[in-house]
């Protein structure tokens, strides 16, 4: 029996069908997530990785499927429920995508505001320990977006996903433009946040090392669908083409070496 047999999936996906034009991204697509797992989503050019996170998080409507967050049935649910569910989640997009007119802090609170009752120096004060829990010096809280280097906007953006203390966070493409180093930075705070708040984490990503770091699981989507999920072992064993070449290549190797001497 698997170890998740027993257990409901946080995020539950059954029969998603997305379609832009004639142009069919997903078909008959099933995933289970369950709570506390870090899994990386990867997949070739045009299998509609971010497409997909989109669609959970309500920014892209399939033609088709159901959608479970949290035992709630978004497809049914009332906009209240909705609501509710939504700020049990947090999001971070490429680069961060911060209001570059607002600063770090502000940035930060942007979620809050949602929350009645919760005043203004509440909010600045709350925005300040996300900002350190990402690794962020205190200072930076009060820099606008264009102040900051590419990894700092990074984690301010996950600052901001962070703001409401979610139960899953989704992250796309979370170390793409970083250096190496930078890059290897994000990756252990992403595992060392998740272990600690006990965050289940949905995560785009192309990055082997990312995959070997951070991810309890992978899903691989290919042909329309999640192909096979497993672990990076299991990985290794598939028989498909795609997954083949992507976990066997020169940058597979390169990723496994550097994971095996940390």
């Amino acid at each position: 029996m698997s170890e998740h047999a027993e257990k409901a999936p946080v995020i539950r996906l059954r029969g998603i069908r997305n379609q832009f034009g004639t142009q069919v991204v997903h078909d008959n697509l099933d995933l289970d997530i369950y709570r506390g797992e870090i899994v990386g989503i990867v997949g070739g050019s045009g299998t509609g990785k971010s497409v997909l996170l989109r669609t959970i998080v309500g920014l892209q409507t399939p033609r088709a499927g159901d959608i479970e967050v949290l035992g709630v049935d978004l497809n049914k649910a009332s906009e209240e429920e909705h609501n509710d569910v939504e700020r049990r989640w947090g999001v971070m997009f490429q680069d961060g995508a911060l209001f570059s007119s607002l600063t770090v802090r502000e940035n930060v609170e942007v979620p809050m505001k949602q929350i009645e009752g919760l005043d203004a120096k509440t909010r600045a004060a709350l925005a300040d320990l996300k900002i350190a829990l990402v690794g962020l010096p205190y200072l930076a809280g009060d820099k606008y977006p264009s102040e900051l280097s590419g990894g700092m906007r990074k984690r301010a953006g996950l600052a901001r996903a962070l703001a409401l203390d979610p139960d899953i966070v989704f992250l796309d493409e979370p170390t793409a433009g970083l250096d190496p180093i930078g890059a290897s930075e994000f990756d252990q705070l992403i595992r060392k946040l998740s272990r600690s708040l006990g965050l289940t984490v949905f995560l785009v990503t192309h990055d082997l090392d990312t995959l070997h770091a951070t991810c309890d699981r992978i899903a691989v989507l290919a042909e329309k669908k999640v192909l096979v999920t497993g672990t990076m072992q299991e990985m290794l064993k598939v028989d498909h083409p795609w997954v083949h070449s992507y976990f066997h290549g020169p940058r597979a190797r390169a990723a496994l070496e550097t994971a095996e001497k940390e």
